[in-house]
């Protein structure tokens, strides 16, 4: 599809629950990349479909680092000017990465799950002691990955509600002024640098520690790096799974039949999981863009050097292509690698964690409250709104 008159506004935020745009269902189903209408400083393209979003995020010729300069569309009034991980290219990427990768290895997290798991179940009993009905998402949804990113990155849990005051304000798509954004991130960053004093000052056995003694005993990580991995960490650590929590909960209750073949096959949990990462949406279709170094093809579609491409991992979850019946929930599909926690380079850090994590929670329901259901109609459960993050806002569930 070539650009016309009739390019679309993105982001596509005309979704319902767990449903896609079906402008976005409509990009994917033409079979290339189109064209969009962002927000701020004009137009981009837009890849929607499974094999094109993987090119996307593994081709060396798009650059993230490129799409930080301010004449590239985006969805904000002012252009970026906190740099993170997530936007630089190899090699600078891949050695930021290795500092931080030794606390989301395999045997780390597996370490990590008695714990993950205690605290799923003293959050149930809480809820089992004060009764039906009770918001899932505040009960369990949202504190049990708060507690385990405190526990990880080493913040006390007394200060949770600030840190998700700010970090809530950075992930809100409503319109946000430079100054204002500015100052949640200047006071994130001095909660910060009062933790890395307190590390310096006394190591303690934690990922803060750890960025600590890379940053002053091998230089290998300047002191603005190790601010940006922690608010980083804190701001994707926890609200990205504390919605897949309530989402996939939602899900397992308001379909027939999964909950209670859920509590019945518990030995259908790991696929359970699977299939819930790739089916349910975690954001309106919004995602990073990256900036062409050269002209790229897509099947008839030629990126210049200089565009930029922004990506749909959800849409690239329910193409046919890669999952046949995509917009069915199966448990019996062996599917290509779902994207749901990106691809190539910059594929989440915290996949690992945040799986184990979503299973657990799932586990210690299943497990704890075998009868729990819905306490309103599915149409009357609140949805977040106006913030990159999709899922219930208020998930009411009695037994």
């Amino acid at each position: 599809m070539r650009p016309t008159d009739q390019t679309p506004d993105y982001p596509f935020l005309d979704y319902a629950e767990l449903g896609l745009s079906p402008q976005l269902d409509a990009a994917r189903r033409g079979g290339t990349l189109i064209r969009v209408r962002l927000p701020y400083a004009g137009e981009a393209w837009l890849a929607t479909g499974y094999r094109d979003v993987r090119k996307v995020m593994t081709d060396p010729r798009f650059s993230r680092a490129a799409a930080m300069a301010p004449d590239v569309p985006r969805q904000t009034p002012d252009p970026p000017f906190v740099s993170t991980i997530m936007d630089v290219d190899r090699p600078e990427h891949g050695r930021l990465r290795r500092l931080v990768a030794v606390a989301f290895t395999e045997r780390r997290i597996d370490g990590l799950r008695p714990y993950v798991r205690e605290v799923a179940h003293g959050l149930i009993d809480d809820m089992l002691r004060q009764g039906p009905p009770t918001d899932l998402t505040q009960a369990l949804a949202l504190p049990l990955p708060m507690t385990v990113i405190c526990r990880t990155l080493g913040v006390p849990l007394a200060d949770q509600t600030e840190f998700r005051r700010w970090t809530e304000s950075l992930l809100a798509l409503r319109k946000i002024t430079a100054e204002e954004f500015r100052a949640v991130v200047d006071a994130l960053e001095a909660y910060l640098r009062d933790l890395i004093r307190q590390r310096r000052e006394q190591p303690t056995d934690d990922l803060l520690s750890a960025l600590v003694s890379a940053r002053d005993d091998g230089s290998r990580l300047t002191e603005q790096e190790l601010l940006a991995f922690g608010v980083t960490l804190l701001a994707a650590g926890f609200e990205t799974t504390a919605s897949h929590i309530a989402s996939s909960t939602y899900l397992l209750l308001t379909r027939p039949g999964l909950w209670e073949d859920l509590v019945t096959e518990p030995d259908r949990m790991a696929t359970t999981v699977e299939e819930l990462l790739r089916f349910v949406p975690l954001n309106g279709g919004t995602g990073l863009s990256r900036v062409a170094l050269e002209d790229v093809e897509f099947d008839g579609v030629t990126v210049r050097a200089g565009e930029a491409v922004f990506v749909s991992t959800i849409s690239g979850n329910r193409d046919e292509e890669a999952f046949p019946e995509a917009d069915t929930f199966r448990l019996d599909r062996d599917p290509e690698p779902h994207l749901a926690f990106g691809w190539g380079p910059h594929r989440c850090l915290g996949a690992r964690l945040a799986t184990m994590e979503l299973h657990e929670a799932l586990a210690a329901l299943r497990e704890r409250v075998p009868t729990l259901r819905l306490a309103v109609p599915p149409g009357s459960v609140s949805w977040k709104a106006g913030t990159v993050l999709r899922g219930p806002r208020e998930l009411p569930v009695t037994w």
